[in-house]
C-alpha cells in the first residue's frame, strides 16, 4: 500500500467546501488511500514539495475573495521567489465552489468526482487483491469514544474553560471576555430587536482599529441540548475520552479531554445548523427502520437533491428538527459518529462598532437579533444573536469567548483625507468605530449617510451623531424610509447631495466606504454613485463604470456587505 497517499486541502468560509473535502476523504478511504483532509492555512505549506497527489477544494466569499482559512496559503503561492519547478512532481486537481448563496453545487460536484476517481485510479491502480469498498458498507468512525467510570479522577475544571491565552487570542485560544452591557437600541414597538453590546477585554492583549472584526464563539441553548440528549438517549453528565481510529489523526481542537456529553453538545456540535447531504448519507447507515432508511438514502442520492433542498434549505430546517423526523434512526446513532455527523459550531463575525481610542479595553458590537419565519411553524432564530441577546450582565458574571481579526476595510492614514461612509442599518457599525477613531485623532472630513425605517424607532446612536454634528466633527445625511409616503433610502440622499459627493471625490481625494445588507442596497448605492459621476463629473456611462472600478482597485472605494 506504499505510495497510496492523498492530501485534500480546503478553503472554506461557511463549511460547503469543507463538507465536500471530507466527502472526497471518505471516497478515498473506500479506494484504499491513506487520506488527510486539512484547511489550507493549517497545512504546513513547506511540505507541499514532498506531496505527490493533492486535491484542492476552494470556495469564494464576499466579492470573489479567498476564504479566511486559505488567505495565508494564497499569498504564499504568489511569492515571486518560489523556484519555478518546485512542484513539478505534484499531481493535483482543483474544485472551485461558489459561496453558500449558490444553492446546489452538487450538480457540478457529483460528475466531477466520478471523473476525478477515474483519473486517480489510472495513476494509482488498486492492487489485484483489493476492491473498492462498497457504498453499502459503513466506514469506521474517525474516533472511538470511551466512557469513563464515575470513580475515575475528575478532570481539572479549568480544562473545560479555554486556558488564559499566552499569545494573542485566536480561534484555538479565545479570550473569555466579560459582557459589560447589553442594551436594546430599537424602540420596544419596533419589529426588530437590535443590541449595542459591550465587552471588557482588559488583559487580553488584543489591539484593533476601525474596520476590524470580532469573532464570537456561540453555544447552543440548554433546552436544545436537553432535547438532543433525550432524542439520542444520552446522559449529559457522562464523561468520555476520544481516541483516533487511525494513527496520525489529530483530536478535535477545542474539545477538552476528558469531556462531558453536555459540554460536547453545548459548545461543539452545531445542532441548529441546516444539515447537508453528507448528514443524511451517514445517518442512513444507522437506520434500522426501512421507511426512514429509504428516505435518508433518497436525500443522499444525486437524484434526491431537489427534494432535500425543499426539505432542508428552503425552510431552514435545523439538524435537531431533522433528527426529530427520523426517531428510529436517531436513537440508534452510535455516539462516536457524532463528530462526523454534525459539524462544529462556527464562530460568528461582527464589525467592531467602537474605537480603542474612545473606549480603551472595550469592544462594542451592534447586533440585530436574527429571527424570521419560513413555512415551518417555529420561527427561525440565529444561533449567536439569540444566545447573546439572552445574556444579562446585570445578573452576574457573563463571559463570552472571542478574538479579533483584521477586517476588509482600511481607513486612510493621511490626516486630511475626507471619508464618505454609507451605512444603513447595522451597516453603520464599522463607521461608528472609524468616526470615534478619527474624532479622537482630531480629524474632520467625516461624512455619514445613514438609513433606517423610522427616526423614532431604529435611529441607532442618534444622540452620539447629533453631538458630533454640533461639534463640527460630522456631516450627517439620514434617510428614514417609512417616515413619509414615498420610501427614501441612502441612495436617494447620495443623489440629492451629488455636488458635494463629486467635489469630495474629485478635488479632495475622498475615500468611499459602504457596509450593510447585501440584498439590493449595494447595487442601488453603486448606481447612485455612477449617476453622480455622470451628472456632476460629465462622464459617459462607460467612463463612470471605469472610474468606479479604478476607485475600487486603488482602495478608494471599499465595501463590506453580508447576506
Amino acid at each position: 500500500m506504499a505510495g497510496r497517499n492523498l492530501l485534500v486541502l480546503f478553503g472554506s468560509q461557511t463549511g460547503t467546501a469543507q463538507d465536500t473535502a471530507e466527502r472526497i476523504g471518505r471516497e478515498a478511504k473506500r479506494r484504499h488511500f491513506q487520506c488527510r483532509v486539512e484547511a489550507l492555512d493549517s497545512y504546513d505549506v513547506a511540505n507541499l514539495i514532498n506531496e505527490l497527489l493533492v486535491v484542492f477544494v476552494c470556495a469564494t466569499t464576499g466579492q470573489g475573495d479567498p476564504p479566511d482559512n486559505m488567505k495565508t496559503f494564497w499569498r504564499f503561492l504568489f511569492r515571486k521567489n518560489l523556484p519555478p519547478g518546485s512542484l513539478c512532481q505534484l499531481d493535483y486537481a482543483v474544485l472551485g465552489l461558489g459561496d453558500s448563496s449558490y444553492p446546489k453545487p452538487d450538480a457540478v460536484v457529483d460528475p466531477w468526482l466520478l471523473t476525478l476517481w477515474d483519473k486517480i485510479l489510472a495513476l494509482y491502480p488498486l492492487p489485484p487483491s483489493l476492491e473498492v469498498i462498497s457504498p453499502d458498507t459503513r466506514l469506521p468512525p474517525k474516533y472511538t469514544l470511551h466512557y469513563i467510570t464515575e470513580d475515575s479522577p475528575h478532570p481539572d475544571v479549568s480544562l473545560l474553560q479555554p486556558a488564559a491565552p499566552r499569545a494573542a487570542p485566536s480561534e484555538l485560544h479565545p479570550f473569555s471576555a466579560r459582557m459589560v452591557s447589553n442594551q436594546r437600541v430599537t424602540a420596544e414597538s419596533h419589529f426588530q430587536d437590535v443590541r449595542l453590546i459591550e465587552f471588557d477585554v482588559t488583559g487580553s492583549g488584543m489591539t484593533f482599529s476601525a474596520g476590524d472584526v470580532v469573532m464570537i464563539q456561540p453555544q447552543n441553548c440548554p433546552e436544545d441540548v436537553q432535547q438532543f440528549c433525550q432524542l439520542l438517549r444520552l446522559d449529559p453528565d457522562r464523561r468520555f475520552v476520544l481516541k483516533p481510529t487511525e494513527p496520525g489523526t489529530s483530536l478535535p481542537a477545542l474539545l477538552p479531554q476528558p469531556c462531558t456529553i453536555r459540554h460536547l453538545v453545548t459548545h461543539y456540535l452545531d445542532i441548529s445548523c441546516v444539515p447537508r447531504r453528507s448528514f443524511f448519507e451517514l445517518l442512513s447507515y444507522f437506520s434500522t427502520n426501512e421507511l426512514e432508511r429509504e428516505k435518508l438514502q433518497e436525500f443522499s442520492s444525486a437524484q434526491g437533491q431537489e427534494e432535500l433542498y425543499s426539505y432542508c434549505n428552503r425552510p431552514r430546517r435545523t439538524t435537531l428538527e431533522a433528527l426529530w423526523d427520523f426517531p428510529h434512526t436517531t436513537c440508534a446513532i452510535p455516539p462516536e459518529y457524532l463528530l462526523e455527523l454534525i459539524p462544529r459550531i462556527r464562530a460568528r463575525a461582527f464589525s467592531i462598532a467602537s474605537s480603542m481610542l474612545a473606549h480603551p479595553h472595550r469592544i462594542q458590537i451592534l447586533m440585530a437579533v436574527v429571527r424570521y419565519r419560513t413555512r415551518l411553524s417555529k420561527p427561525r432564530r440565529g444561533l449567536c444573536s439569540t444566545w447573546l441577546a439572552s445574556l444579562n450582565p446585570e445578573q452576574g458574571d457573563v463571559r463570552v469567548p472571542l478574538w479579533v481579526k483584521k477586517g476588509g476595510m482600511k481607513f486612510p492614514a493621511a490626516p486630511d483625507t475626507p471619508v464618505i461612509m454609507i451605512g444603513p442599518g447595522t451597516g453603520v457599525a464599522p463607521f461608528r468605530a472609524a468616526i470615534q477613531e478619527r474624532v479622537a485623532q482630531g480629524r474632520g472630513g467625516n461624512h455619514l449617510f445613514f438609513g433606517c425605517r423610522q427616526k423614532s424607532k431604529d435611529f441607532y446612536c442618534q444622540a452620539e451623531w447629533e453631538e458630533l454634528v454640533t461639534k463640527g466633527f460630522l456631516t450627517l445625511f439620514t434617510a428614514f424610509s417609512r417616515d413619509q409616503e414615498d420610501k427614501v433610502y441612502v441612495q436617494h440622499r447620495i443623489r440629492e447631495n451629488q455636488r458635494l459627493v463629486w467635489e469630495l471625490l474629485s478635488s479632495r481625494n475622498a475615500h468611499i466606504y459602504l457596509a450593510g445588507n447585501a440584498k439590493q442596497m449595494p447595487a442601488a448605492v453603486t448606481e447612485a454613485l455612477r449617476s453622480v459621476l455622470q451628472l456632476e463629473g460629465g462622464l459617459s456611462p462607460s467612463e463612470a463604470e471605469e472610474h468606479l472600478t479604478a476607485l475600487e482597485q486603488s482602495q478608494r472605494f471599499q465595501s463590506e456587505t453580508w447576506s
